[in-house]
């Protein structure tokens, strides 16, 4: 790996390109080229774009209607709050996509008397990595329509957005993938057992490709205190949000991940 550099140029346009500590791919905001860091070439993997779908001055509208649908929020919330920050983030993801199928051995205990029972989960999966490190985005919260992919292109992206540059290779998302897979099929098995005695997964991936997807970190004041909503902007659904008195709230707090188909150390 090459010593951690503040500016590269990119092999394609020529034009300057911060680079970060630890980031492996770079993308131009001038011409849309990605390249390896370490070695200014091309990227071979595919890579793609979720578009934005949310302009500046829909944002907050969208995060009262949330507030006014919760029913855990103070009732004068969406009328007292205001926006106090608006950032859009493309963040960087790797879709690892394949078939997992995993075997189990357990005891049944539910019933008396106890049995052993075994089984098998298989499911086809696309998941979802977000190639940055040391970062609590709720991935498994977050649920891209891959049907509204685009080959990725500079000019689709706002002036005022960010776009984040990949801390993860493809193996290392594959990696990954298949850790956090895993665990879900165990998950998944202490549903039917109580105990499991074995559990063997094998995975056939069929790919991975690399995704820019729109995310909106919005910070609101209510009586003199911040808080942090992440927004999809390809859907405008809330996937995590914190309210006065409450813990974070997210979409879905399950280990869940799409099948056949904030609070966040992510700097800005």
């Amino acid at each position: 790996m090459v010593a951690v550099t503040d500016q590269i140029s990119c092999s394609h346009c020529g034009a300057p390109l911060p680079v970060q500590p630890g980031e492996i791919l770079i993308t131009c905001g001038y011409c849309g080229f990605t390249s390896v860091v370490e070695t200014g070439k091309a990227f071979e993997f595919e890579h793609s774009l979720i578009l934005n779908t949310i302009a500046t001055d829909q944002t907050f509208e969208v995060v009262k209607g949330w507030m006014k649908n919760s029913f855990i929020a103070p009732k004068d919330l969406s009328k007292k709050s205001s926006v106090l920050e608006e950032n859009l983030v493309y963040l960087p993801f790797w879709v690892v996509s394949g078939e997992a199928s995993s075997h189990y051995k357990g005891i049944f205990e539910r019933v008396a008397p106890a049995v052993e029972k075994e089984g098998d989960i298989t499911n086809h999966y696309d998941w979802l990595v977000l190639a940055r490190k040391e970062t609590d985005f709720p991935t498994r919260s977050y649920h891209i329509s891959l049907e509204g992919k685009i080959p990725f292109e500079a000019t689709k992206i706002e002036k005022n957005a960010k776009v984040l540059n990949s801390e993860m290779t493809s193996q290392d998302a594959t990696q990954l993938a298949h850790d956090e897979i895993s665990n879900l099929h165990q998950y998944l098995a202490k549903d039917r057992v109580d105990r499991i005695i074995e559990i063997n997964t094998n995975f056939d991936l069929s790919g991975a490709f690399y995704l820019h997807s729109p995310v909106w970190f919005l910070t609101y004041g209510y009586k003199g205190k911040r808080f942090q909503v992440l927004m999809d902007g390809a859907s405008a659904q809330i996937v995590k949000g914190e309210l006065p008195g409450k813990t974070s709230t997210s979409s879905n707090s399950a280990p869940t991940q799409t099948v056949n188909g904030c609070p966040s150390s992510i700097p800005l």
